[in-house]
């Protein structure tokens, strides 16, 4: 017998049967691991998966600022009847479907009107010259289009037209980019603080515990940077805090009430609805109605975007215009509440009949 010969007991073969494949085949375990045909095709699909996902992500961030423009936006014209009448039937020609205006009695209603929030700019048909009206924290985007029809206006009328801006942005950021930057990192850890308590903490108790103490602790922080460092905030401090820890409480209590519930597919749509929706949605860097139309709207009906107007309207105009983003932010907050309670049920029934069998 050769010295390295198998030896065989006489109970059958040593080594494969003839004919017998080792294991390369189709359902065998190179296949099962992934080097096989199936496991190729599922390379390529992943890519192609990936590659419309990537796809999805630019058009979700380009698009929206290569077509920003005036959409409806919301605008006072005050003054004489006729001179107002002529400013409106000029701006309806110059930028139809641009301004949605509305006429008032004089310069006064006028500055309240953007002081609530329930415009964004005003023409003043005044006979000592026009005045034109504009608000930088509301929007910088607005306040630059205003400020160019105002030059347009000097120019037809031949008179100098005043441009004062009736609630400016802060000194340290007055076109709003450090506002508008602070509003992303929000989003992302929002999302990631919730797919950690969704992961990682157990019970409905501590899932609440730590939404709510992350919530808190961000506002507090996060505003004592925002306000204090950057100066992108001039409001009150407790008043602008609270904004930004209702924010990130319904970013994360969603995305966590998504993970519990419905697992990657509950995280995978809160990614989605939350970052690639409603981050490019949310008009934070110029305003909703400079969006193409119907997404401005849409971004305010998520947490993004009603997050950015809570904050706006409670740090520059005294609350004035929030209870509408209060009231999305509430709904989203409600939502991941409900879906905490109803995994957290649907555990405790799974356990319930585990241990009665």
């Amino acid at each position: 017998m050769p010295p390295y010969a198998p030896l065989s007991t006489g109970g059958g073969p040593a080594g494969p049967e003839p004919g017998a494949h080792a294991g390369n085949g189709d359902g065998g375990a190179g296949a099962r691991r992934g080097h096989g045909p199936s496991g190729l095709k599922l390379a390529v699909v992943i890519a192609f998966a990936l590659a419309v996902v990537q796809l999805v992500v630019v058009i979700a961030f380009a698009w929206p600022n290569a077509r920003t423009a005036p959409h409806d936006v919301p605008v006072v014209l005050a003054g004489q009847s006729q001179a107002v009448a002529a400013v409106d039937d000029h701006m309806a020609k110059a930028k139809p479907g641009a301004f949605d205006t509305t006429v008032l009695e004089d310069e006064k209603a006028a500055r309240e009107a953007i002081l609530d929030r329930d415009a964004y700019a005003a023409i003043v048909a005044d006979p000592a010259g026009p005045k034109v009206l504009v608000s930088s924290a509301a929007s910088a985007a607005v306040t630059a289009a205003f400020t160019q029809i105002a030059g347009e206006i000097e120019q037809r009328s031949g008179k100098p037209v005043t441009v004062d801006d009736v609630r400016a942005a802060p000194e340290r950021d007055p076109r709003g980019a450090a506002f508008s930057s602070s509003l992303l990192p929000l989003i992302l850890t929002g999302l990631i603080g919730g797919i950690l308590i969704a992961l990682k903490v157990t019970g409905l108790r501590n899932r609440l515990v730590a939404a709510a103490t992350f919530a808190v602790a961000a506002g507090l922080c996060t505003t004592a940077v925002v306000h204090g460092w950057i100066g992108a905030l001039d409001g009150d401090y407790l008043a602008e805090a609270s904004a930004v820890g209702l924010v990130v409480f319904a970013i994360t209590v969603t995305m966590a009430g998504l993970g519990t519930a419905l697992g990657h597919r509950g995280t995978g749509l809160g990614v989605v609805t939350v970052l690639l929706l409603g981050n490019p949605l949310s008009g934070v860097s110029t305003a909703p109605e400079m969006l193409p139309e119907p997404w401005g709207a849409l971004g305010q009906w998520l947490p993004p975007g009603s997050g950015a107007s809570l904050l706006r309207s409670t740090s520059f105009f005294d609350g004035a215009g929030s209870t509408g983003p209060l009231a999305v932010l509430l709904a989203w907050a409600s939502l991941g509440l409900t879906l905490l309670v109803v995994a957290n049920a649907r555990a405790g029934r799974a356990k319930h009949l585990t241990a009665v069998r």
